[in-house]
């Protein structure tokens, strides 16, 4: 992937109807325990996952120290679309419509990558992301699009308020009632995750066959 190496995990149910690829947001990973709930509930409704590391090992050591890197969203969306790519070439799951997951920074990264992608990507969600970081990307995007956003994140409501109205393709904005940045609150995570298979299953076509 352009020289780097990058830990991923792929889980793909049987007669899956899509394929989705997680951007985690900065200082996270593919480890990130809400990522991998969301990932959860996804495949339960039918839906692959790839869950990966934006970031090398020794590049997550020295962001550890540096943060030169996790605002470095042109980059990032690099990475996610050279995923894009690598999982278009695997025959396991190369039938099936793209979708991506992006957190934080990592909604910016992966609004870009749809934005250069061209078409490959048919959704994209937004959990308490950053998506006005996708600046003069975000008239570009061709993917439906949706936004879910905590009730009290009041700094991060207008910043995707902000995005939503540069958007145009299909689009909804969702926020979530008593809601703060991180979703920890009971009940909070799992409406993101519920809000998010809904959008995907309705976005993804069933895995098309081979003629």
């Amino acid at each position: 992937m352009q020289g780097a190496n990058l830990d991923g995990d792929l889980t793909a149910p049987e007669d899956a109807r899509g394929l989705v690829l997680f951007a985690h947001g900065s200082g996270s990973s593919r480890r990130s325990p809400r990522n991998q709930y969301v990932a959860r509930v996804l495949q339960k409704a039918g839906i692959a996952t790839l869950l990966f590391d934006l970031l090398t090992s020794r590049e997550e050591q020295e962001e550890y120290f540096t943060r030169h890197l996790r605002f470095d969203i042109g980059m990032l969306a690099g990475r996610l679309a050279e995923a894009a790519r690598w999982v278009a070439d695997r025959t396991d799951v190369a039938n099936l419509e793209l979708g991506f997951f992006g957190a934080s920074t990592g909604a910016a990264a992966a609004l870009i990558a749809t934005s250069r992608l061209e078409g490959q990507v048919k959704a994209v969600v937004s959990r308490g992301g950053r998506p006005d970081l996708a600046g003069d990307s975000l008239p570009n995007v061709q993917a439906a699009t949706l936004l879910i956003v905590g009730g009290d994140d009041d700094a991060v409501i207008a910043l995707n308020r902000n995005a939503f109205a540069r958007l145009t393709c299909e689009k909804e904005m969702k926020i979530i009632s008593g809601a703060t940045h991180l979703f920890e609150e009971p009940g909070a995570l799992e409406e993101v995750a519920n809000l998010a298979a809904r959008w995907f299953q309705g976005h993804l076509q069933i895995a098309h066959q081979s003629l």
